[in-house]
């Protein structure tokens, strides 16, 4: 899970947007600062089509070098290229939608996104009540890759109504989102899978700061909620 932030990014201008909720992964490159893992890194560039379609590729280009009297017969083979881009990224890495339909039950996915609205909405009541916030609508957004058969990649910003803008979180508060989002039973690779069956990709808990009521923020506040 990365938590995306302008303090957690090097390109701030990724966080730039006009509606809510933001989606990054196919739209803007982002990229961690130091802090970010090497398997972050790693999953991240993994991530990038382009780059997926050249490693695809790359055994035309390989064989292309080895049999150069044949180099032109192979760059001339566009709907094979086209049928093995297809299958990485459909056969392999994809999933039909018959195994979609299989991954959970209506009643799990009901369940799993009770459980995933509830925790959202408790950290956002924390996260307002500490900001003191009064005004706008806070919005929890969790994105997961579409790629299914490699470790999940999951994006999650806290978006604010009131510019529109991605929150600078503290490190209590990513601390907070952390430790308070994925836990068994939805933990990541369940909510990952959760996000394949309903082929949705985006996931998003709001929540209207006005709405908090009082004892709620002050629960927030002392750590009840």
């Amino acid at each position: 899970m990365f938590i995306v932030s302008p303090a957690t990014l090097t390109n701030r201008t990724a966080l730039e947007f006009c509606q809510l909720p933001r989606r990054f992964l196919g739209r803007r490159f982002i990229w961690p600062r130091i802090e970010g893992t090497w398997r972050l890194k790693a999953r991240l560039i993994f991530e990038v089509e382009f780059l997926r379609y050249l490693a695809a590729l790359f055994p035309f280009a390989l064989a292309a070098l080895v049999w150069r009297e044949n180099a032109l017969a192979i760059a001339q083979a566009p709907l094979l290229m086209v049928l093995v881009v297809y299958a990485v990224e459909i056969r392999l890495l994809g999933l039909t939608q018959t195994k979609r339909d299989s991954l959970l039950t209506p009643a799990e996915r009901d369940r799993a996104l009770d459980l995933f609205t509830q925790r959202g909405r408790q950290i956002l009541t924390r996260i307002a009540a500490g900001r003191k916030m009064t005004q706008g609508t806070l919005h929890l957004v969790v994105e997961q890759s579409e790629l299914a058969r490699v470790p999940p990649l999951t994006l999650v910003s806290v978006q604010w109504s009131e510019g529109p803008a991605v929150l600078d979180l503290t490190p209590e508060e990513r601390k907070l989102i952390s430790e308070g989002l994925f836990a068994a039973p939805l933990t990541e690779r369940a909510m990952h899978k959760l996000s394949l069956a309903r082929k949705e990709p985006l996931h998003s808990v709001e929540l209207e700061v006005r709405a908090i009521p009082a004892h709620a923020r002050m629960a927030a506040l002392t750590g009840v909620a």
